[in-house]
């Protein structure tokens, strides 16, 4: 999910070794700086002021948090109302663990009732609260300190994960497009070594984790078929799932084009669910109307277009493998954007600017992983300068990528016909990569599609 521009707020309140975010919202004038002005003269940290990016990210527990950050020409700069804009200490970002939203006074209730809100999918806890009280930053702390204990008192932070090794239980919910492959992918995680249910009512999925051996990672197959299936529902399921501390939940959406699937019902004489009265097209057109709101919240879509079960096992082994290994795994593959873009891909590199050897009648019939075509492409006199920027580009930021917890990256290097020049690359960049240290996969998704340009 994409990060979200917010006017609002963020300070960084410092206890016992952690840094605890506040969201401070309001119109303009509320009193968003001058009470984060008495909270950093408290100790606290500005994150931002004014402006402040949202996005979704995962603490060391691997469980879904809101971060906080500033866009970097505001970082460390806070608005002193009749002193100007004033450089204080910060934090570059935290994890928001309280929402505040700044009243007039006496518009708060006397004895309020716990309560959240919504941003980018996840729950956050919520207060009300007059700024400009002289205890407005005791009774911040005091409300910040609640909702710790609360969480703790759940089984947040002070609850010992279910996982055999001290680690969250992984669940994993499967969902999307009739036809794209549910059944595959659960039968590849359940090799993988989860405990995989299919076509689950979502009225039985809190019995279902209950009742499953709790040291097993499990996956979950909901969709259309399902009895209660509605979308709104699976998201509250999922969110409800994310909040627990003790399961690690990610939510994959299987999505296929249209084109494809018609071809796939048509091949195994299957009807599709919502094609009693009507034709498949209508059916298929219907159901991506009802799970679109799902493709938006994933953690993960892949589309199986033009994956075979081979593909999809990579994709998902990379993405939610059980094993533990040295670091992140990165796939490289090339393509041909006469038959689309790879839609897992990461980065997207397009080398349709290079010498292409389909003219020349000697190499057209061999494909970048000959030697003379792989001369041929890196003999272009762009080429060398183009690879050092690539290389250049991704050595500081895979790192980064590992500290944000993600596992798994997909690199897409396409040309016209996805066999000469775009094979080249990857191949390069994919020894390169290994060079680095990094554990790599490579495949050329479209050399035997043909032999266009």
């Amino acid at each position: 999910m994409a990060a979200e521009m917010v006017h609002a707020t963020c300070i960084a309140v410092i206890g016992d070794g952690a840094a605890r975010g506040v969201l401070l919202r309001g119109p303009s004038g509320a009193g968003k700086s001058d009470l984060a002005l008495r909270m950093i003269d408290q100790g606290a940290r500005l994150v931002a002021d004014d402006q402040c990016e949202l996005r979704r990210g995962t603490d060391e527990h691997g469980l879904a948090v809101l971060v906080a950050t500033a866009p970097t020409s505001l970082r460390g700069r806070i608005e002193a109302r009749g002193v100007g804009i004033v450089e204080v200490p910060c934090l570059r970002e935290v994890a928001v663990a309280l929402v505040v939203d700044l009243v007039a006074p006496g518009a708060v209730a006397r004895l309020p009732e716990e309560a959240s809100t919504r941003i980018l999918g996840l729950a956050v806890p919520r207060m009300e609260l007059d700024p400009f009280e002289s205890s407005a930053p005791a009774k911040l702390r005091a409300a910040l300190g609640g909702v710790i204990g609360r969480s703790a008192a759940r089984g947040g932070e002070a609850q010992r994960p279910a996982g055999p090794d001290g680690a969250a239980r992984r669940v994993v919910l499967v969902t999307g497009m009739s036809g794209a492959g549910h059944s595959t992918a659960l039968k590849i995680l359940e090799d993988m070594g989860y405990e995989a249910i299919d076509n689950l009512p979502l009225n039985l999925l809190d019995a279902a984790l209950s009742e499953a051996d709790s040291t097993l990672p499990i996956a979950i197959g909901t969709d259309i078929r399902a009895r209660h299936f509605v979308a709104a529902t699976v998201i509250d399921h999922f969110e409800r799932l994310t909040a627990r501390a003790e399961l690690a939940v990610t939510l994959v959406f299987l999505d296929c084009q249209d084109g494809v699937l018609i071809r796939r019902f048509a091949e195994t004489r299957r009807r599709h669910p919502l094609a009693h009265e009507r034709g498949v097209a209508e059916g298929i057109a219907a159901e991506r109307q009802l799970v679109a709101p799902l493709r938006e919240r994933a953690d993960l879509a892949v589309d199986t277009s033009h994956l075979s079960p081979g593909d999809l096992n990579r994709i998902l082994s990379g993405h939610l493998g059980l094993e533990q290994d040295s670091g992140m795994a990165i796939f490289v593959t090339s393509f041909s954007y006469r038959h689309g873009l790879p839609r897992e891909a990461d980065f997207v590199l397009d080398v349709r600017f290079l010498a292409n050897p389909h003219y020349l009648p000697a190499l057209r019939p061999f494909d970048g992983l000959d030697p003379k075509v792989a001369d041929h492409v890196q003999a272009d006199h762009e080429f060398g300068g183009f690879f050092t920027r690539v290389t250049a580009m991704l050595e500081p930021l895979l790192p980064r990528f590992e500290q944000e917890g993600k596992s798994y990256l997909t690199i897409a290097v396409g040309c016209t016909g996805g066999r000469h020049r775009s094979v080249v690359v990857a191949e390069r960049l994919a020894a390169w990569l290994r060079e680095q240290g990094r554990c790599v996969n490579v495949a050329h998704r479209d050399v035997g599609t043909g032999q266009q340009a």
